[in-house]
């Protein structure tokens, strides 16, 4: 028996989350079912993936990611799909193409009636079938067509990385999809400056701790992201910084 996470956008006051769980365990009364976060801002589709993506090769190979985010989707179809040795069970809305930068190992759209309630009347009886060690051609017509979101790319430069802020945590930690290896590809060796908005941060360190109280600090994170942060204060109401703000990393010609 498999393990299934439950990600989604349905806060903590309501009934959703515990509706899910029902239809789970009407299907398979001992299958284990641990929640990533409930937390996802409304539809916020970048939100989900960061989150997704900085946890599940966390969990065992063959794990069952169930994602209740905008689950209606776009097109009102839905996709499970397998991905880095792990399967993922979503609405078509740009989510899993972002997540898996459009190359699924394999991937099938699911037939389903239009539901009030498509994560668990849809979703969460996929997810079940995938646990208990089904197959995806059993549950619906092989596919390689999903709706495409694109991502923000790095703008790679001799002397220059231009990236973008893609999440602010719960600390109003900036996180930014400037990655180590970019970083050391383009450094060379070289000292480097990190500039957004009207500030300037002269080195990247090892922890936030390493800058004075209320000090803006750049350090990489546990998924090797660029993150700036201000040490016991936050970043992104006090730098007036949020998603998609713009970062620049310097070096010297």
């Amino acid at each position: 028996m498999g393990l299934i996470t439950f990600l989604s956008d349905y806060g903590y006051r309501d009934h959703y989350v515990a509706a899910v769980k029902a239809r789970i365990m009407q299907l398979a009364p001992a299958q284990p079912v641990l929640d990533i976060s409930h937390g996802i801002e409304p539809f916020n589709i970048a939100h989900a993936v960061h989150v997704l993506e900085a946890v599940f090769r966390d969990f065992p190979m063959g794990t069952v990611h169930l994602v209740g985010v905008n689950d209606h989707g776009t097109r009102g179809s839905w996709h499970a799909l397998q991905f880095a040795g792990h399967y993922f069970v979503a609405a078509n809305n740009g989510l899993l193409a972002l997540l898996t930068d459009g190359q699924p190992e394999e991937m099938v759209k699911l037939t389903a009636d239009p539901t009030p309630s498509p994560t668990r009347d849809v979703l969460a009886p996929v997810a079940v079938h995938l646990a208990q060690g089904g197959l995806l051609e059993e549950i619906g017509q092989p596919t390689t067509e999903l709706y495409q979101l694109m991502n923000r790319q790095l703008r790679l430069q001799d002397n220059r990385i231009t990236g973008h802020v893609i999440h602010v945590d719960h600390y109003g930690n900036l996180i930014t999809n400037i990655s180590r290896t970019a970083v050391e590809v383009i450094a060379r060796g070289r000292s480097c400056t990190i500039h957004f908005g009207r500030e300037t941060v002269r080195d990247i360190v090892a922890h936030f701790q390493m800058a004075d109280a209320g000090d803006a600090v750049c350090i990489f994170n546990s998924q090797d992201r660029l993150c700036i942060g201000v040490n016991q204060g936050n970043a992104s109401e006090l730098l007036g910084l949020y998603f998609d703000s713009q970062v620049d990393i310097r070096f010297p010609a």
